[in-house]
């Protein structure tokens, strides 16, 4: 298990590329399962441990899985539709693969998924729209078994908006016979990206990024190749990395428009971002300014992106008030900055950060995967030298953090724990 160790006090300066979205790879790796047959995969950020992961996940159940940043997968041969609790207690989107499964198997047996500690992430809301398509469903030793003899559409209203039930329903709608119509659909770019894949697949789908998506159910899908869109969670990460350092910085393949409420934030907090050549220059603020945000679905401020906001609201003038409106528990970064020397006090839902002059290096341990990119942009800004501990959560959604942070400029480096 390994550590990263950071002198903080060092302004940043040049050009970071974005990788990949994981949270689009995830799910576009699984709808290769729909499809008999080779899929190309390209923008794949195949360092993260989950789509290590995901790919095991997918061999194991007779894919053939191989390249690097472009992945080839060929689902000719899925000849099983058990996945096993060893492949899945670390990542949340194994759950992506009971949709996939059930469409094209007529089976599935998923165990409850892993992942981040950062509250209760119910997947009933998946499993009541499963049972309004046809599939029979029953939890049993902490796995969920499903089957259906054929899947029929339907019109299914989710209770709150929901990204990978989602995900989840439209791929296995694909290939249901009739029309399906999900409501209250999440309106995230993943969930977009996911449904052009399944379209080119052949798929009938309209509607996604809007509350209603319609899919006409086929026969059956066609392999298809596709490129992942940028992560925009990584990409508000560096945009904060640059705010809070006081440095100027050019982040390229990314995607500005996904981020239109981190991006209106930042400016109300100084910060100024403009166009470049290949994506956006940002530069940081000599004083920030206290900004007042809450978490919402997208369109609205992410949840995602919420532990970073405060990193950089405890060195900001005057008082923030930070709402957290998705996961009930994901403030457990709130203790770790303390430690460093911000000031915040945590009412339900509520954090309410003063900004102070400056934060000091201290020892801090990671809770989850934002929690950690938190806690690293902390330490950037931090006088001394950081050790952060648990980092294997930021190698979750981080492709290369320390190297991308060095070439900028950073003072960061790996070591064993």
């Amino acid at each position: 298990m390994d550590k990263l160790l950071i002198d903080g006090g060092h302004s940043l300066k040049g050009t970071v590329k974005i990788s990949g979205a994981k949270n689009a790879a995830l799910p576009i790796l699984t709808a290769t399962l729909l499809a008999s047959g080779r899929s190309t995969i390209h923008n794949v950020p195949n360092r993260l441990a989950d789509i290590k992961t995901m790919r095991k996940l997918l061999a194991d159940l007779g894919a053939v899985v191989e390249g690097d940043e472009s992945i080839n997968v060929d689902c000719s041969n899925i000849n099983n539709w058990k996945v096993p609790y060893e492949l899945v207690k670390t990542m949340r989107g194994s759950v992506l693969v009971l949709g996939p499964l059930v469409a094209r198997m007529k089976r599935a047996r998923v165990s409850l998924p892993g992942g981040c500690a950062i509250g209760a992430r119910p997947i009933n809301l998946h499993l009541e729209g499963l049972k309004r398509l046809g599939v029979d469903i029953r939890l049993s030793q902490g796995y969920v078994e499903a089957e259906a003899k054929k899947l029929a559409g339907a019109t299914y209203r989710f209770g709150i908006s929901t990204v990978t039930g989602t995900e989840n329903l439209m791929m296995a709608a694909s290939l249901a016979e009739g029309n399906t119509a999900l409501e209250n659909a999440a309106k995230e770019p993943e969930v977009v990206a996911l449904a052009d894949f399944l379209n080119q697949m052949g798929a009938r789908i309209v509607g996604a990024g809007s509350e209603v998506i319609s899919i006409e159910g086929v026969k059956e899908l066609c392999p298809a190749e596709c490129r992942i869109i940028p992560d925009r969670i990584e990409t508000g990460t560096y945009m904060v990395a640059a705010s809070i350092t006081k440095s100027e910085m050019t982040i390229a393949d990314c995607n500005v428009a996904h981020l239109e409420q981190v991006a209106t934030m930042l400016k109300e907090a100084g910060v100024k971002i403009g166009k470049a050549k290949d994506g956006i220059k940002v530069v940081g603020p000599k004083s920030l300014r206290n900004v007042d945000v809450g978490t919402a679905p997208y369109p609205g401020f992410p949840t995602d992106m919420q532990a970073q906001f405060m990193a950089l609201m405890s060195l900001a003038q005057g008082t923030s008030i930070i709402t957290e409106n998705i996961f009930e528990s994901r403030f457990m970064h709130v203790a770790e900055l303390t430690r460093m020397g911000a000031d915040i006090k945590i009412e339900g839902n509520t954090a309410i950060v003063k900004g102070v002059n400056r934060l000091s290096a201290a020892p801090v341990m990671a809770t989850d995967l934002r929690a950690s990119a938190c806690l690293v942009l902390a330490a950037l800004a931090a006088e001394g030298t950081t050790e952060i501990s648990r980092v294997y959560h930021l190698d979750r959604g981080y492709e290369r953090i320390e190297n991308k942070l060095s070439q900028l400029g950073a003072h960061i480096r790996r070591v064993p724990a």
